[in-house]
């Protein structure tokens, strides 16, 4: 037994301290503060070079940070940093500037907090990248209009690869995308946009064989259909030397050619990026170079002499690498070799991955601040504590002992989401922080529902001990199928969908791993200590719910056609109201750039919009970077922005307000996005029907599917009926609802299919009847903890936290109906209120944890 516990001990303390490790430190620390306290050799001469460094910031305007002032300096007096910092191994960069600028951009992300927080919470950058759209027309055949939308895309693959980056990014005008990126700062991060906005055209081209400008004269020209590039290679000293070549103007091949590109390690620990090629491309390059091979001996068999081809490798115009061919190579695979970071090395993939067909250029950049108001910040954070403390308390008062083990379980989880969520670089806004208080009411629910099965146990007469187990060997079923057909689910979303409902299957994903975890190994661990080492007699507290026995499916047809009416009508809305039901996240609208006198508290521009009836604005104040002038950034609904600054500058007189600009925006939620959603939901529903129809019998799917839809439906429709208009963040909570409609009807069958091995002479309504009342404890239960979060977060929540706590209070009290009154009866329908009709077919072996249940039961 000790034995048993100490394995589980071990394990949850290392993922703790893991988890813990990576998501500290939470806050930002002042990047000279941090450096000094890291120094670890020559401390008072390190802190000259500071001092050096903060008479440069003065001095110099175009020196804004202290990243820039010791990387110069290192530049100008051949400062090695690396002399005062001799616990970071950089023995392998031979080259001292290159090794200094990594030591100063690792020492820089080591003082970042490792949560970044979003764009509504602490600002960040804004840039506009402004695309020649006659120059695109002319290198592509899309129009420019085409162009724009798939450089929109792009970025977003560049930028939030994992969905859970949290960027703003929108078409502006015609040819413009704004990328709004969080808890960024130019001033430490000048670089920031460099590898965003590169095309990353990629090109292999012959090398001249017979000339080479290296020992030619710099004037002389090059031969014909030919160009001069330089080749920069590093010594084994760290001295650079540059090799320059003759490069054929006519590439062989383009980056069509290539699949995937991969950071790689070469033998000498250096980083590379290796080029894997496309089926077709493959074919390409063993043509390329089987050409230059055969060219090789023709030459030799004709002069008598060797002459090796050079293929060179061009990424945006710099030749990286050139080299030599010998044979026709064959196996898909080729590679750019340089002076690569770590960082340098996944960032180039990362932009080959993604290419732009045209290159874009910077127009604007600005330092914005929060998106929320300080106020609205201040209240949504009060809510989410609130929320969160009324769960525990809650818990302990009803469950006593295990109510407390219960907590310490959900905090486990956090720590660990929080953790996994921070080592992936993800970003938390307000929509995030109170899915996360959300989660905590979800999480709880395993722990019900082992608690529940313990009561159960315990009221059959069992001793504390075989209470426990009996409870977890019963539970566990249900648990692992709620949580595997919700990880079918967020499977599903991470491989079709984009952006934020990528990001959402992410976020899930981990969530049910770490609530498996921490319900089944950290409630267990503990509780089996406090049970069979410390001899607690008991766990569990008081039952406000005794024996029920309502036949609730007696009720079913006037419960399930009264909420497709609501349905029906919810729908009929939403395709009636379709103009109006959508925000500036879905459809875009006008921005407006305004100068000021005076500012203008945040929460006035809503409240303005508000009495004048224009619907959605969101305000922002930006600094433009290279100037002392700061703007507002209002953006409306689309052709209201006009009609309200007249209406601002009416009721803020005193703020001076000056329309400097006025256009229109593209959606932040793309087309693509939308679409993706879409078909990620449908086939998420088809993969819940098969998995449950092979798990449980096809009747079971058909009626997690209907409830699923009808939850969605249902949730859509009255929060659109309330007023509600969709924004970026409903994605989210909708997709969340989802996730609960499917598991709570899972709880449901699940019992369902236990109690038809266990009555084998009972009718199927009487099944149904005694499966639905002996989880109903666990359902209202696991609905009060959530709509607790989520009725704090509603009631002493701001901006759009409100509409997010809204439709997860409508989507729980949908979700508990609709396994009760929807879920049964179609599965009772489908089988037409007869057993035997769901025993002929469900054909699924049991898991080997159901047989030893059954046979620790028997013994």
């Amino acid at each position: 037994m000790i034995t048993r516990l100490v394995w589980k001990l071990v394990v949850t303390a290392l993922i703790l301290l893991w988890s813990i490790a990576s998501f500290l430190p939470l806050n930002d620390i002042d990047y000279e503060e941090y450096l000094l306290s890291e120094v670890s050799a020559s401390q008072a001469e390190f802190e000259g070079i500071v001092q050096e460094a903060r008479d440069l910031i003065e001095n110099d305007e175009n020196v804004s940070s202290m990243f820039i002032a010791l990387r110069q300096l290192g530049e100008e007096n051949a400062y090695d940093y690396v002399n005062y910092f001799p616990h970071i191994n950089l023995s392998d960069i031979a080259n001292q500037d290159k090794r200094n600028e990594i030591l100063l951009n690792y020492l820089l992300q080591q003082s970042r907090g490792r949560l970044k927080q979003g764009l509504d919470l602490a600002g960040g950058v804004s840039f506009t990248l402004e695309m020649d759209a006659a120059a695109a027309e002319q290198q592509v055949s899309d129009s420019a209009q085409e162009q724009l939308s798939k450089a929109i895309n792009i970025m977003a693959d560049r930028i939030d690869g994992l969905g859970v980056a949290e960027p703003v990014i929108r078409a502006v005008g015609e040819n413009r995308i704004e990328v709004q990126l969080p808890d960024v700062s130019t001033v430490e991060n000048p670089e920031i946009i460099d590898s965003l906005k590169k095309p990353a055209k990629l090109e292999f081209k012959l090398v001249h064989r017979d000339r080479n400008p290296q020992f030619e004269s710099p004037t002389e020209l090059p031969p014909p259909g030919f160009y001069k590039l330089i080749l920069e290679r590093e010594e084994r000293t760290g001295e650079i030397v540059e090799i320059p070549h003759y490069i054929k103007r006519i590439p062989e091949a383009t980056g069509e050619i290539i699949d995937r590109a991969v950071p790689t390690i070469n033998e000498t620990g250096g980083f590379e990026v290796q080029l894997v090629f496309t089926s077709e491309g493959s074919d390409i390059f063993a043509d390329i170079t089987g050409q230059i091979a055969a060219e090789n001996d023709r030459i030799a068999a004709m002069t008598g002499q060797q002459s090796i081809g050079q293929l060179a490798i061009i990424l945006d115009g710099l030749l990286y690498s050139a080299p030599t061919v010998r044979e026709e190579i064959r196996g898909g695979n080729a590679v750019i070799t340089g002076n690569f970071t770590q960082r340098e090395a996944i960032d180039l993939s990362n932009v080959l991955n993604n290419p732009l067909a045209v290159e874009l250029e910077v127009a604007q950049m600005a330092e914005t601040g929060p998106t929320l108001a300080e106020e609205a910040r201040k209240n949504s954070i009060n809510a989410a504590m609130i929320g969160g403390s009324l769960v525990v308390g809650f818990m302990i008062l009803y469950y006593w002992l295990g109510g407390a083990v219960a907590v310490i379980s959900v905090v486990t989880n956090l720590v660990i989401l929080i953790g996994i969520l921070a080592s992936f670089g993800a970003t938390m806004t307000l929509p995030g922080v109170a899915a996360l208080v959300l989660t905590i009411g979800m999480a709880v629910d395993a722990n019900i529902l082992i608690f529940e099965r313990i009561r159960e146990e315990l009221r059959l007469g069992k001793s504390t001990v075989n209470a426990l187990r009996g409870g977890y060997e019963k539970a566990l079923s249900t648990i692992v199928d709620a949580n595997v057909t919700t990880m079918i689910t967020a499977i599903i979303l991470i491989w079709l969908g984009t952006g934020p409902v990528k990001g959402f299957g992410v976020t899930l994903s981990i969530g049910i791993g770490a609530s498996m975890f921490c319900a089944l190994v950290v409630s267990r661990l503990i509780l089996e200590f406090l049970v069979e080492v410390c001899k607690v007699d008991r766990i569990i507290g008081f039952s406000l719910f005794g024996k029920t026995n309502i036949d609730f499916l007696k009720f079913r047809k006037p419960a399930f056609l009264s909420s497709w009416v609501i349905v029906l009508i919810g729908v009929g809305w939403l395709i009636t109201h379709n103009d109006n039901i959508f925000g500036i996240d879905f459809v875009g609208g006008d921005e407006l750039t305004v100068g000021y006198q005076e500012e203008i508290a945040a929460e006035e521009f809503q409240a303005v919009a508000d009495a004048g009836g224009f619907g959605e604005v969101n305000a922002v104040y930006q600094t433009v970077i290279g100037t002392d002038s700061s703007v507002i950034k209002i953006q409306t609904e689309l052709d209201k922005g006009g009609d309200y600054f007249e209406a601002l500058s009416a009721a803020h007189p005193e703020a001076m307000l000056d329309l400097q600009g006025e256009t229109q925006i593209g959606a932040s939620v793309s087309g693509e996005i939308q679409q993706k959603a879409f078909l990620s939901v449908a086939v998420a529903l088809l993969g819940i029907l098969l998995y449950v129809a092979l798990r449980f019998e096809v009747g079971y799917g058909i009626g997690a599917v209907v409830a699923t839809i009808h939850d969605v439906l249902m949730t859509l429709g009255i929060f659109v009926l309330f007023g509600g208009q969709f924004t970026a963040p409903m994605i989210a909570a909708v997709l969340m609802i989802l996730g609960y409609s499917i598991n709570d009807t899972i709880v449901v069958f699940d019992r369902i299919r236990e109690e038809l091995g266990l009555n084998p002479d009972a009718t199927l309504s009487d099944v149904i009847r005694m499966a639905i009342n002996r989880v109903l404890s666990r359902s209202i239960l696991t609905s009060i903890t959530t709509l607790l979060s989520a009725i704090t977060l509603w009631v002493f929540g701001s901006g759009i936290i409100v509409d997010f706590a809204f439709v997860f209070m409508v989507g729980i009290l949908t979700g508990t109906f609709s396994s009760i009154f929807i879920a049964s009866p179609v599965f009772y329908w489908w089988h037409k209120g007869d057993r035997k009709h769901v025993e002929e077919r469900e054909w699924t072996p049991k898991y080997d944890w159901q047989a030893s249940s059954k046979t620790a039961e028997a013994e």
